[in-house]
């Protein structure tokens, strides 16, 4: 398996004319700012939407975007595996937004702040070890098996490139404020 192309934020820039762009973020993720001219499909919908990405090659490069990098790794993987290449952009919208490219956002969605979901890992898990702490000292010393389970959790996800926390995170109605529309998504990438 070949590891896939990764382009940093400017070459990403001088290109996007040229690419199809795909998202591979949670719809809430999506709406809070993305790449122009991107389209929206779901990491847990990567596979539904393999013949469109096919033929979308046929007609030019792809390239898999999400906030940090490593979902958009994940899914160039996955697309390798089917023989789809795809490049990834390194540092992901993270990187796009601080090398000082605009993000596009609807103008109809719901103008709340949208935290990634990287900073909701991060707030999952530091909740969640303070109250193993706190009531492995007031309640039981059992308690503090949470925050063991937490750090053990993070240590696996380091090793694996993998996120259980960030999945589950995923499926919370705030992640997904609209369903993708995969129909709607497929037939603008089929006439690109």
């Amino acid at each position: 398996m070949n590891t896939p192309i990764a382009l940093d934020a400017d070459q990403a820039h001088a290109r996007l004319h040229e690419l199809t762009v795909i998202d591979v973020r949670t719809p809430g993720e999506y709406v809070s700012g993305h790449l122009p001219g991107s389209l929206n499909i779901p990491l847990d919908q990567i596979r539904r939407a393999l013949s469109e990405i096919r033929r979308a090659t046929e007609r030019g490069d792809v390239l898999v975007v999400c906030a940090s990098g490593a979902r958009s790794a994940g899914a160039c993987e996955l697309l390798a595996e089917q023989g789809i290449p795809a490049a990834t952009l390194s540092g992901g919208t993270s990187a796009w937004a601080a090398a000082g490219h605009d993000l596009q956002r609807p103008v109809a969605c719901d103008t709340r702040a949208k935290w990634s979901m990287e900073r909701q890992v991060r707030l999952t898990a530091g909740t969640v070890v303070l109250l193993g702490l706190l009531l492995g000292l007031l309640v039981h010393p059992a308690f503090q098996l949470l925050s063991a389970g937490i750090a053990g959790g993070l240590v696996f996800s380091a090793l694996t490139n993998t996120c259980g926390m960030a999945v589950l995170l995923a499926k919370l109605p705030h992640n997904r404020p609209r369903a993708t529309d995969l129909a709607a998504t497929l037939t603008a990438l089929r006439h690109r």
